[in-house]
């Protein structure tokens, strides 16, 4: 090998590990910048009164743990928990049979109209869904919902982009395949329960993470739905409406608001941290096959 041949080497060996090395600072930065605003909240919570608008800010906690004490009996919080537990579990389950049904219904059969029903199916998601809160609460009324879990499960109960979703997965199904299973007198149940469902899995994965996350965070929707007292224990409110204890006519009580914030994020956070694997392969597979 001559010199500057292995000069070259040397310097693509630099030049790629000052590449890798820029790559983890940028991904170091932005995870930061994610994380940085949980790290605020967390320190908000265990500081002294007054202390969050302080500035320049306070960036260590100094482990008060009085916030979290005056957060935790505000509210009921162990019936808050269950109903919202109850609630995305009821929600996910309602959304998954909804979203494979109607998924392999436009994705695998064939029926006149079907393409039209596909994009009535997706033009829902153009209609912004706080334009219908009054209807719905009227609705709601008459059919004498209000105040019950059923109200904040069932109208979430479909998702446009799970039924998209999984009917991508059908799509890319060869034909071969469900052609194969009728000669063999699979029913369509059969089908769709020994090869769809074991076939968009990954995307079924994506639609419980993405469903329970955004039933545990809704706040507007049962906040109007649900009206029964924070002290009742038969009320059904969730976790995020308990959050608006800490709001009052006198002002919001921040530090308690983020000790509350804290302990009711510390659930949702674990069950990523449970399925993000399971989460990031489902992801891959469901890019996958979106393009196909």
């Amino acid at each position: 090998m001559t010199a500057s041949s292995s000069r070259g080497v040397r310097s693509l060996i630099r030049a790629g590990r000052a590449g890798r090395l820029a790559r983890r600072v940028l991904a170091l930065l932005i995870g930061a910048a994610f994380v940085f605003p949980f790290y605020w909240t967390v320190v908000i919570s265990l500081g002294r009164p007054g202390e969050f608008s302080d500035f320049p800010p306070v960036l260590l906690p100094h482990w008060d743990w009085s916030n979290w004490s005056r957060a935790w009996h505000a509210a009921p919080w162990v019936r808050l928990f269950g109903n919202t537990v109850l609630i995305a579990s009821g929600t996910v389950l309602l959304c998954l049979a909804t979203s494979l049904l109607a998924g392999f219904a436009f994705g695998v059969l064939r029926f006149p109209g079907r393409k039209f029903l596909t994009m009535l199916v997706l033009a829902v998601l153009m209609m912004p869904g706080t334009v219908l809160i009054i209807p719905d609460y009227v609705l709601a009324s008459d059919l004498h919902l209000l105040n019950t879990y059923w109200i904040q499960i069932i109208p979430w109960g479909a998702s446009v982009f799970g039924i998209f979703l999984v009917r991508q997965f059908f799509l890319a199904i060869p034909q071969e395949i469900l052609d194969a299973a009728a000669l063999d007198g699979a029913s369509r149940l059969r089908v769709l329960w020994s090869i769809g469902i074991p076939m968009v899995r990954p995307a079924l994965v994506i639609i419980a993470v993405n469903v329970f996350l955004g039933s545990w965070n809704s706040f507007l929707w049962p906040v109007i739905m649900t009206s029964s007292s924070m002290d009742s224990s038969s009320t059904v409110q969730p976790v995020e409406v308990g959050l608006s204890t800490f709001a009052s006519a006198e002002g919001t009580d921040f530090p308690g608001l983020a000790a509350a914030v804290t302990f009711t994020t510390l659930p949702v956070m674990a069950f990523f941290l449970v399925l993000q694997r399971q989460f990031i392969r489902g992801a891959l597979s469901a890019a996958g096959g979106v393009r196909g």
